[in-house]
């Protein structure tokens, strides 16, 4: 132990891995309501005639209510912890799924109610990092790390793997609303969780980790709200931080594009709707969860035999950018439903092992202001959910259609060239040691 600092609380022990747990719990849950809302509404339009272009806009909303709160969750999040704020997510987000207006004769009120259940859903990354954060020590955040963000993933398998079934037998609204009553369940298990686990509350044990501010308190560098968020405003112009939120954007263009599309793409080009292709449609999911851990474990294990912190980063990001990008572009050659899931499945695969790189870098280049740069850059992300989305259905619309290989050519194409950028930028500006002071 290095001299001068106060050994853990006892209570930070074995617990935390209960809070790694309901975090990893919280990524699946929204990444199924993701995946389950593209499911849902992919068979409502369908069945009504709603154009590409429609589907690409009411798709999208959801991401101009996620970005709205990236930034102000992040500060929330430092400024009061994050325990109260994931149930104040989770809390509304399934009121609001419950009510969901999931008629093809209202895609206004539709686009309207998902963009309110973005901005429930912005507030829970950050704090899942501010929980994080002060849970887990710096020696397991990568692993920690890792394994809450492959709950996404997993979300994601599970909801390729039940929901279109549920969908064709129960009806669209059937998906929505059984997403809602999981979030409310979720917000209900996390303060009873707080209410029982040590001091009191699940993510506010009485230690702090270093270099983080009491529980509530004001930091002397960051007095108030109007403080932090001029101090995000001044991580735009280091080059480390700018570098993350490059990766974000282009890692979520794809991830976000694939997800929202992926039912079309089947459906609507290779003529394979996702209800008839059994376990398979969800090995891309399951193949993502599965890098992403392994790439979470490779970068501690890197780190341990001697690699700087740096070089892990940039190395695993580089690797998986380039991969996926391989793999994504070659998505509109694919013949038939097999080899689109195992290109999916690679491009899937590569962007897994990318988040050891730029995801975790954000801990390393500011531990104090883990939520905030968190926050910054998941903004970027969601932007180019927002833009990909949207883009993605202009673009196959305007080339004929989904049965037409122009536009997800051209649509995939783009996603690799941000990809390939993106990797550049980590390579030449990430950094592994503190920046953010």
């Amino acid at each position: 132990m290095a001299r001068g600092r106060k050994a853990e609380p006892p209570e930070r022990g074995p617990w935390r891995w209960v809070v790694v747990g309901m975090c990893f719990l919280a990524m699946l849950l929204c990444y199924v309501d993701r995946v389950g809302f593209s499911i849902a509404f992919t068979r409502l339009a369908e069945g009504a005639g709603v154009t590409e272009a429609a589907k690409g806009r009411v798709m999208s909303a959801f991401f101009w209510g996620y970005a709205a709160t990236q930034l102000p969750g992040g500060v929330l999040a430092h400024r009061f912890g994050g325990h109260r704020l994931l149930a104040l997510s989770f809390g509304a987000w399934g009121a609001l799924a419950l009510t969901l207006p999931l008629r093809p004769g209202a895609l206004g009120l539709l686009g309207a109610w998902r963009a309110a259940v973005g901005v429930a859903q912005g507030l829970m990354v950050p704090s899942v990092h501010a929980t994080l954060a002060l849970w887990v020590p710096p020696g397991e955040r990568s692993t920690a790390v890792s394994l809450t963000t492959s709950g996404m993933y997993l979300g994601s398998a599970l909801a390729m793997l039940a929901l279109p079934g549920v969908a064709a037998a129960r009806g669209p609204a059937a998906v929505t609303a059984g997403c809602g009553a999981a979030a409310l369940a979720w917000a209900a298990a996390w303060l009873a969780a707080g209410a029982r686990g040590p001091a009191g509350a699940a993510a506010a044990p009485r230690g702090r980790p270093p270099g983080m501010p009491p529980a509530g308190a004001r930091d002397g560098d960051a007095p108030g709200l109007g403080a932090r968020v001029a101090l995000a405003a001044r991580m735009l112009r280091v080059p480390a931080v700018l570098a993350i939120c490059a990766n974000n954007f282009a890692f979520h263009y794809t991830l976000y594009l694939l997800m929202q599309w992926l039912p079309t793409f089947f459906g609507g080009y290779l003529g394979a709707p996702l209800a008839g292709l059994g376990w398979a449609k969800a090995v891309p999911y399951l193949v993502m969860f599965g890098t992403s851990n392994a790439g979470g474990w490779a970068g501690d294990w890197m780190i341990r035999r001697g690699w700087g912190v740096a070089a892990a980063r940039k190395a695993l990001n580089s690797a998986g950018m380039a991969g996926a990008t391989a793999a994504c572009v070659l998505l509109p050659a694919a013949g038939g439903p097999g080899a689109a899931l195992g290109l999916a499945a690679a491009t899937f695969a590569f962007q897994g092992l990318s988040r050891a790189g730029f995801s975790v870098n954000h801990m390393d280049v500011a531990p104090r202001y883990a939520p905030i740069v968190m926050g910054l850059s998941n903004t970027f992300g969601t932007v180019a959910g927002i833009v990909g989305v949207a883009l993605t259905g202009e673009v196959v619309g305007a080339a004929g259609g989904a049965g037409q290989a122009a536009g997800w050519a051209w649509a995939l194409a783009v996603a690799g060239a941000g990809m390939l950028g993106a990797g550049a930028v980590f390579l030449r500006h990430a950094r592994g040691d503190v920046v953010v002071r």
